[in-house]
This record gives C-alpha cells, structure tokens and sequence, in this order.
C-alpha cells in the first residue's frame, strides 16, 4: 500500500525545479540521456556514530502513485510549456532502483539508493525520494539509539500530537523498525498493522470528582490489566488509590512528570509493600535516549516517548542528497568543497570478523566490486526493475529483524551514546585504471 490517503497522486510532492529542469531537457534533446542518481549522507548528524534506512518501501510504493492527472496537469499549465504538459501526462517511472533494504545501517557515503533511467525519468524523483527517507531515516536512528538504551525494556511510541498528521503515521512506522513495542497512533496500526496501546490521560482523570473513581470506571471498562495515570496529583496517593481500586493484580501504573528516577524507586517500593509485586511501572514525560539510558537502574518496567523520536532526537533530517552521478556511463560529480560528491554509479560491500562484528563498508564503482570474502555481504539489492516493483520486496517484519540484527554487528564502542567516529569506517575504491 502507498501510506497516503486514498489512491492520491504523489506527483506534485516535488520541487517546481524538477519540472523547469526536465521541459529545458526536453526541448534541447538532453532528456532522455541515460543518467544514474544516488542517495547519500556525507557526514552522519552530530554525535551520530551510525544511520539507519528506513522509508525504501514507502518510496517504492509512492512512485507507482507518481502520475499526473488532469488535476495536477491544469496546475502545471503555467508551470511548463505545452511539449512538457504532454510528456507529464504520460509519465511513468521505467527506470530501475536499488538500494540499501529498510533496517539497513549506513555511513557518510553510502550509496542508500541508486536511481537509473533517462535524466528525465529519474531527475523527477528527487523531492519524493528526500523527503521520504530523510524523514523516516531520521526517526529510525533515534528510535534506535532508545531501543539501545532500553535494553530488554519496551518502548511505546506516543508522539502523534507532536508532529503532522501524515508525519505522525510515517513515523510510528519508522519507530516499530527501529525496535519500538507499539504505538498509540491507530491509523499506523491500520496501515501497517503496528500494535496500538494506549489507555487514560490525565483529561480523564480531571473528569471524575475524584481520582478513585477516574480509576474504578477505568478498570470497569478495561479490566485489571490496564495502566493507571498516577500522577495528575499527589503520586504516593495515586499509587495507592490505584491498587484500592485494581487490586494487586493491576497491570501497570505510568508516571507522566517529576524525577522519574525517584519516581519509579518510590512506586516500587510502594507498589511491593501494598502486594502489587507484579504491577509495572511506565515511565512517559519528555523522555529521549540520554533520559532512558539514565533511567536504565532504576525499577522501570516500559517507556513512552514522543517528541524527542518524533522529531528524530535533535536530528530531524537524516542529511541526504539525491545527486547525478553518471551520464552515458562517464561519472560525473559536483566538486564544490563543501559539497563535494563521488562520481559514478556505486554499491558496497560490509566487511565482518568470523564473528560477525563489522569491521568496514568498502564502496566500489558499480561494475568493479571487490572480492566478496565468507563473511562479507553485498548491501543493495534491487527494489524496482523498469518502474515496476521487484516481487517479494522485505516487508516490515523483515526489515525490523534487519535492524536489530545489524545493531549486534556494530562494535561495541558504536553503540555508545557518546560522540565519536562513525562505528563502520567507510573505504572507496576506484575502478582499475581510475584514480
């Protein structure tokens, strides 16, 4: 399924540019030159030590959408000449994509996704692209960094109030890759088939005449296993006006605000004076990898997060470009010192240890890879051949599994919260004969 909302038309998810640039292509011959185009980070967000790719599926669902009906095309009419109008109508992607699978790892130049076609099949895929993967991408490695930080502890994602509506389905996805238990977001739980948790706010608890009774209806309505918000006034008084009124059986209890730390070592210890040994404790409140990994002593039994993984942890975009890299089979590259980019179209090989640990990803030119040892794995694969997807593409499942598979081949060190060098340094190979 495409993730938008009906059968909508994701073409004018784009830049003017793209469509300026193609009508000029158009009119002097150059548009149907066979050209590559990748995506790539050339550096990872500060503090980072790894990437991970997420929103390839969307991508691939997004441009079997990408077609300009008569609607978009009246919008276009001032936008491009008429020869240009005409080849829009009839725009379908045929070229072909590859690239890095959904819970893949990556590093500063890592060709995530290869784009090959004409100049004008592929160069209209560039906002799409971007926007996609560099929002999902973004999600996913801070959802990753508090599943680490969490260990064993489950994590719910609730931070659909925070961000846009769409942003807000996209990003529970994004979530539940990276290792996220379930989200509050029922239309992710449609889409996807995300598990949905969710329970009482405090709204409701202020809706009763007392906290007792907010409790007692809630139970009444959702059994004994329900989480109790325990901290719309006094905590140590809602604890135990929780267990009045779900016995020691309650499933859980979650605090919303204060020092959680404390918070949840005087619950516990509350909780196993009143009987209550097996109630959970949840913790939710402005929580992001640093405040769980804090938190990773204390009596916690689950998190709630929502702005910080939302809104990608301080690292809202996962910084990739989409950029032409090959023309007629010559590479091609910017060479702005800021902005410099690789020519060529490229793929990659990771390098491990016998044990699994990876140790490298060696970036080659696409018709010159190196030797492949027993232990190393070729990171692309395809995705789309002649615009149309391949059969069998990885679902979400898969690409969870995928992720949490690759986070143990990380070394030790890059799985640090800390700063530091990426935790796979990257090595670019030349074609034989280049430079």
């Amino acid at each position: 399924m495409s993730g938008l909302p009906g059968s909508a038309s994701t073409a004018l998810f784009t830049d003017r540019y793209e469509l300026t640039m193609v009508a000029a292509a158009l009119a002097d011959g150059t548009a149907h030159r066979p050209c590559a185009f990748e995506v790539f980070a050339r550096r990872l967000p500060d503090g980072r030590r790894y990437g991970v790719v997420a929103g390839t599926r969307r991508l691939i669902d997004a441009i079997a959408d990408f077609r300009f009906g008569d609607t978009e095309l009246e919008m276009l009419a001032d936008v491009v000449d008429p020869a240009a109008l005409d080849w829009l109508a009839g725009y379908r992607f045929s070229g072909d994509v590859d690239g890095y699978p959904e819970g893949e790892l990556f590093f500063p130049g890592s060709p995530i996704l290869s784009v090959t076609g004409t100049f004008a099949d592929a160069v209209m895929l560039e906002t799409l692209a971007l926007s996609i993967l560099n929002h999902d991408s973004a999600v996913a490695a801070a959802a990753a960094r508090m599943v680490s930080a969490a260990a064993d502890r489950p994590i719910i994602e609730m931070g659909g109030r925070r961000t846009h509506e769409e942003a807000a389905v996209a990003a529970a996805r994004a979530t539940y890759l990276a290792g996220f238990a379930a989200t509050s977001n029922l239309e992710a739980g449609r889409r996807y088939g995300i598990p949905t948790t969710g329970t009482a706010a405090h709204a409701f608890v202020l809706l009763h005449d007392d906290e007792l009774s907010a409790f007692r209806s809630q139970i009444a309505s959702l059994g004994e296993k329900t989480t109790l918000l325990v901290d719309t006034y006094d905590i140590r008084k809602g604890v135990e006006n929780a267990i009045e009124a779900g016995g020691t059986g309650l499933g859980s209890i979650r605090i919303d605000s204060g020092d959680l730390g404390v918070m949840a070592q005087q619950a516990r210890e509350q909780l196993d004076a009143l009987g209550a040994t097996g109630t959970r404790i949840v913790l939710s409140g402005d929580l992001d990898e640093y405040a769980i990994a804090s938190l990773r002593a204390e009596p916690v039994d689950s998190y709630g997060v929502g702005t910080s993984v939302v809104t990608g942890s301080g690292a809202p975009t996962a910084g990739l470009v989409y950029k032409l890299v090959e023309v007629d089979g010559r590479p091609v590259a910017k060479r702005s010192t800021s902005k410099e980019s690789r020519g060529g179209r490229k793929s990659a090989v990771r390098r491990h240890k016998p044990t699994g640990t990876a140790v490298e990803e060696v970036v080659h030119p696409w018709a010159a890879p190196p030797v492949v040892g027993p232990h190393d794995r070729v990171v692309p694969v395809p995705m789309m051949r002649g615009g149309e997807p391949v059969p069998d593409l990885e679902t979400l499942e898969q690409g969870r599994e995928r992720l949490r598979a690759a986070l143990v081949s990380v070394p030790w060190e890059g799985l640090k919260l800390s700063r530091g060098e990426p935790a796979v340094p990257t090595v670019f190979t030349a074609a034989p004969g280049g430079s």
